[in-house]
């Protein structure tokens, strides 16, 4: 299952918005066939494995990190072809949470006389797919808040400057979370003081020629039709609220879409809701500290990752958050540090919020 686990993460840039997965068939305690889900619309795991072992599959046990599913998508469901390959018995590390799945495709299985167990290695094939989980039982996607920040906390000079706090590797290691997410999310605020391009453009990536959604927060519909990001390939979505004339952005190749409003801002609930819909599994953050602090203050922020540079910004700085509703130390939120790393010169902290 470990080895399963492996290959699965080989789809972590391209296999959006499936999950993903990885299977591995032994059969007489030899390997015998390994595959992985590489992209949404092609084989899933357990065929590529069943592929690869041929007849070699018939009476082999196979390694699944998920569910086998039991419906017909894009692709026929894989219960009923390793049933047809013989495979005598499927190991699940978890069972699918997709409601059309949802333990089906092992109860399919054992119909069929197919041994089943299901469990092992559980939580780590829970980790592999938080966004995926997210989405289908949670009806929202997995939202993770880049920052990148001094020793001091600052994420910026009081004047806005902030090119660049980081070195240029944990620059780059950025570039792989941005490909492990369907949608990058800024606000209006950023786009105006930086015209950032919110891609992937690192070619050692594998992510098939995939580009995470672009989606602005704003309120007003200040978008720019010279934004950069609307040159680039991929999709921008901008969200605003009231009556505003999108067509002139529209036509610059963004899309627009009217949310309620929370306050003087989008309703990010909406937004996030929404992108499920689109079958956005993962949200990368990467806004300002109104954004931040807003989404930190309404409990949205599953995960923080932080790249914390070793210097001292001083105090005419920005903080990492605005948070005008937190006034007492009861208010503060707790993290839980799940990984601490050197990335180049930096140390990036992995946390999410405890409890």
């Amino acid at each position: 299952m470990a080895r399963a686990l492996q290959l699965a993460a080989r789809g972590q840039y391209s296999a959006h918005p499936n999950p993903m997965v990885g299977c591995v068939l032994v059969n007489n305690g030899e390997v015998v066939g390994e595959g992985w889900h590489v992209r949404a619309g092609e084989a899933h795991a357990e065929i590529n494995a069943l592929r690869d072992a041929g007849d070699k599959a018939r009476g082999a046990t196979a390694y699944v990190t998920l569910e086998p599913c039991a419906h017909q998508g894009r692709t026929p469901p894989c219960a009923d072809a390793l049933i047809d390959a013989g495979v005598g018995k499927v190991i699940a590390a978890m069972p699918d949470p997709f409601k059309e799945v949802a333990g089906r495709g092992l109860e399919m299985l054992r119909d069929a006389g197919v041994e089943t167990e299901s469990g092992l290695m559980q939580a780590a094939a829970e980790e592999l797919n938080t966004g995926f989980i997210s989405r289908v039982a949670q009806g929202r996607p997995f939202v993770r808040l880049k920052i990148a920040a001094s020793l001091d906390g600052a994420i910026a000079m009081e004047s806005g400057e902030s090119e660049w706090i980081t070195s240029q590797e944990a620059r780059a290691d950025v570039q792989k979370l941005r490909a492990r997410s369907g949608a990058l999310m800024t606000g209006i605020g950023t786009v105006l003081a930086d015209d950032p391009s919110l891609n992937v453009r690192a070619p050692d990536l594998d992510t098939q020629g995939l580009q995470p959604l672009r989606v602005v927060l704003d309120s007003n519909l200040r978008m720019p039709l010279t934004a950069t990001m609307l040159t680039l390939p991929g999709h921008t979505l901008v969200c605003c609220t009231g009556d505003h004339d999108g067509s002139n952005l529209e036509e610059a190749g963004a899309e627009v879409q009217v949310f309620g409003a929370h306050g003087d801002v989008v309703n990010v609930f909406e937004v996030l809701a929404a992108l499920a819909e689109r079958e956005i599994n993962d949200v990368l953050v990467e806004a300002g500290p109104l954004i931040a602090g807003y989404l930190l203050e309404k409990d949205l922020i599953d995960e923080l990752v932080i790249y914390q540079s070793p210097h001292i910004m001083g105090s005419n700085t920005r903080g990492m958050f605005t948070t005008p509703t937190w006034t007492a130390l009861a208010d503060r939120r707790m993290l839980e540090i799940m990984d601490t790393r050197r990335v180049g010169n930096d140390t990036r902290i992995t946390a999410r919020i405890a409890g």
